[in-house]
């Protein structure tokens, strides 16, 4: 609800194959500084092995502000909230 467009990013390797975090940021990073978009949501349990590292390194590559873990996104005035998970 409320994405104006997204991009699906495919890969000619075999599913036995491991991508590696670092790669995938980097293929990312591209694509975000083409589009220029407000905002990249990247999950937590992904292709990474669920180390997440992907979104983390990509926002260190971008020199973003980030947020992980989120259960709760808001924007109000321009102000982006993030409430985290906690265990």
């Amino acid at each position: 609800m409320g994405v104006d467009r997204s991009i699906l990013v495919k890969t000619d390797m075999r599913t036995d194959q491991e991508l590696q975090p670092l790669a995938v940021a980097k293929v990312i990073k591209e694509i975000v500084e083409k589009e220029k978009p407000d905002i990249v949501l990247v999950g937590k349990q992904s292709i990474d092995d669920d180390s997440n590292q992907t979104g983390q390194l990509l926002a260190g590559m971008l020199g973003w502000p980030q947020a992980t873990f989120a259960s709760g996104v808001e924007l109000t005035d321009g102000l982006l909230t993030v409430e985290r998970e906690v265990d």
